[in-house]
């Protein structure tokens, strides 16, 4: 099986060295660009199985990279910036990027969402009809929703929320995208809607709803769905 490829755009030397080290080392075969222009180029004739994308790029914002790419391509982009704020990882997520890690970063945090992210880009690629969550399992074809072996009923909004979060598992989802996916674009601005549900949701599916091990909350952000 040949290594996967990730494509690295980002300006700064150090972090490059730093990035690529910790990459080579778990077997990925690393492509490294360092400006916007040539990372879109490399993205598109290299094919990469995921990009690895720094926002404060030279000439071009990578806000307007992750548009450029999303235009023609699914494939997963995680953000590396030093842009902390809450409001620069919301406009990354909803222009398509699929993860955010803020600078400085952990080897070890790099790598788990790298793992994360290539997973569930082939499980999308092989969509199965039923997903296995510790004991809770969900037969995407019957609809149903069984923890411990016991069916659970879930609410239809329930439902609908559960199988986005599992659509982009892996993923951190804004509030926003969550409200437009699952309720409708009428409800823009109606980020309740999403926690109360998903409070339902940790009730009925997790064995400690207060810390919950698979809906998890991105403070000020959005939820990831973590198998």
């Amino acid at each position: 099986m040949s290594a996967q490829h990730i494509l690295l755009i980002e300006d700064e030397p150090q972090i490059r060295r730093f990035v690529r080290t910790a990459l080579m080392a778990e077997g990925y075969q690393i492509h490294e660009a360092e400006t916007a222009k040539r990372g879109l180029i490399d993205a598109a004739t290299r094919r990469p199985d995921l990009i690895i994308l720094d926002l404060g790029l030279p000439d071009e914002d990578g806000l307007q990279v992750i548009r450029d790419l999303r235009t023609w391509c699914s494939l997963p982009i995680i953000v590396l910036s030093a842009r902390s704020d809450e409001t620069d990882k919301i406009s990354a997520l909803d222009h398509g990027a699929d993860d955010y890690l803020t600078k400085p970063f952990g080897v070890g945090e790099l790598i788990a969402r790298v793992k994360a992210h290539l997973r569930r880009h082939q499980s999308g690629q092989q969509e199965a009809s039923t997903l296995q969550m510790g004991d809770i399992t969900i037969d995407l074809i019957s609809r149903t929703v069984h923890k411990a072996n016991q069916l659970k009923h879930l609410t239809p909004l329930e439902y609908r929320l559960l199988t986005v979060l599992i659509k982009h598992q892996g993923r951190v989802l804004t509030h926003a995208q969550l409200l437009n996916e699952v309720w409708g674009a009428g409800h823009a601005g109606q980020e309740h809607y999403v926690r109360v549900f998903m409070a339902n949701l940790r009730q009925k599916l997790e064995d400690n709803p207060a810390n919950p091990r698979h809906l998890l909350t991105e403070i000020g952000v959005g939820y990831r769905l973590v198998i």
